[in-house]
Order: C-alpha cells, then sequence, then structure tokens
C-alpha cells in the first residue's frame, strides 16, 4: 500500500513555501528564511536600566534591581520570562513569543523554590504580560502561567481576548506577517515575488 502524504493547506500558498525555503533568496536585498521565528524581550517593559546584555554579563544589578536571562526584580515587583505559543493555521507551526510576566513575589519564590531538584514542581498562577506584544497592544493581559517542560520557561496563557483566541484559534499566515510588520520586520515584500 502507498504511504499517503500529509499536506497542510499553507503549502498552497507560494508566501508560506518562500518563507519556509532555505534557498530562496529575497530579490529585494537577498534575505533568506528558514520558517516561523519568535519574537522575544530581554527584559519587562518597565526596566529602565538598559540590556542586559551590555558588556556580556548574565545579571545586571542596579541597586536592589536585578535582571537574569529568566528573573527579574525591580522594586516590589518581580517578573518570570515566559513564552506565549501561537498556532500557525493551516500548518503544524507555531509561532512564540517570550515575554515577561509580572507575578506575585509569594508567585516568584515558589517558582525559584522549584528550580531546587528536591522541592515541589511550580504550580504555576496568574499574572500579567509585561511587555506590549505587537498585534496585542492592549495593556494589562492577564494570564495564567504553567509549568514548562523540564529545563523550560514556564508557558503563558493568555486570559483576555484577543491574545486568548489567537491562542485558542491560532492566527493566520497574513497575521503572522502582520505580528512581524508591527515588530518593525516587514517581510510581505520579500515573499510577494519569487
Amino acid at each position: 500500500m502507498p504511504k499517503v502524504r500529509s499536506m497542510n493547506l499553507l503549502s498552497l500558498d507560494a508566501r508560506w513555501r518562500r518563507f519556509n525555503d532555505p534557498d530562496f533568496t529575497s530579490q529585494i536585498d537577498g534575505r533568506q528564511f528558514s520558517g516561523v521565528f519568535d519574537l522575544g524581550y530581554d527584559a519587562p517593559d518597565a526596566w529602565p536600566f538598559g540590556p542586559r546584555l551590555d558588556g556580556g554579563a548574565p545579571v545586571l544589578d542596579a541597586g536592589e534591581d536585578r535582571l537574569s536571562a529568566e528573573l527579574c526584580r525591580l522594586g516590589e515587583n518581580r517578573y518570570l520570562h515566559a513564552v506565549l505559543p501561537i498556532p500557525v493555521r493551516g500548518s503544524d507551526e507555531v509561532f512564540f513569543f517570550a515575554p515577561w510576566v509580572q507575578v506575585a513575589p509569594s508567585d516568584f519564590y515558589a517558582y525559584l523554590d522549584s528550580l531546587d531538584q528536591d522541592a515541589p514542581p511550580f504550580a504555576g498562577c496568574e499574572g500579567l504580560i509585561a511587555n506590549l506584544l505587537p498585534g496585542f497592544e492592549d495593556e494589562d493581559i492577564a494570564c495564567r502561567l504553567v509549568p514548562g517542560g523540564p529545563g523550560e520557561r514556564p508557558v503563558a496563557q493568555a486570559q483576555t481576548d484577543p491574545l486568548a483566541a489567537a491562542q485558542a484559534e491560532g492566527i493566520s499566515f497574513d497575521a503572522l506577517l502582520d505580528l512581524y510588520a508591527a515588530a518593525g520586520d516587514d517581510i510581505r515584500p520579500h515573499l510577494a515575488n519569487g
């Protein structure tokens, strides 16, 4: 019996094929693509002290305030770095934001404690997205943080629309391209013509 190969709906879109073809080169400037890429944030939007990566230090201390790749303390506020998955409809791909989430200090320390091998696992908590997400610029987006896999960041599940709907239902390829454009990387002209 011959093997049947499944094909996702986006395979019919020439732009999607170009976007996922590492051999495709944009006629505009020679740019190449290899598929869905994520949008991350170095710090919560409220962090006033500049990027952690300046000077290569793994931790940026500014008085009592502290920023690492995964944790942030800013005054009385505590933040965890998370991932927020959004499926791309018509494909098997998932786009990820990597925002910071403001959590209660008790939840922050419960998360820290869970990193110890002998400690109980992180139970999750409520929080607020601490970065403006392009395409979802609403302030105070409530979310639920749930544990990621071993060694992975917690997963943010939006509790308010339109972001909650996007996570549940997925977004179109055009909406993904709009997201990239809103983040300052409009790749639509590159994919328009082969």
